[in-house]
């Protein structure tokens, strides 16, 4: 069973900008979940150097109609230059977990 819903991944530096911007984005109805993970090491080209960093990974569940309004506000309220914003098609899930995701997103119309 394919779905519109989506899992969205997003980096942050530290964990205090990572739970502030979850909790925004749940509150606005923007996800109906994020989980931090912290820990997280990330090697990656910028600006013509090779960096390496300790980030915290948002893994943030929310729904295709949501992903403009919700690139916009992490790009308008992350601390990065350029944020990581990468959404993958959730192809598959439990029924009753994907219907409480879409009634929590709902909620906001």
């Amino acid at each position: 069973m394919s779905t519109h819903y989506r899992l969205i991944l997003c980096t942050c530096p530290d964990g205090d900008s990572a739970a502030r911007l979850a909790r925004e984005l749940v509150t606005r109805h923007l996800a109906a979940c994020v989980n931090l993970v912290p820990g997280l090491t990330s090697v990656y080209a910028w600006k013509g150097n090779i960096e390496t960093d300790p980030e915290v990974l948002l893994l943030i569940k929310s729904r295709s109609d949501r992903l403009e309004a919700l690139q916009a506000f992490i790009r308008e309220h992350h601390p990065y230059e350029l944020p990581e914003i990468v959404a993958v098609p959730i192809e598959e899930g439990s029924p009753a977990y994907l219907a409480w995701l879409g009634d929590w997103l709902d909620a906001s119309d």
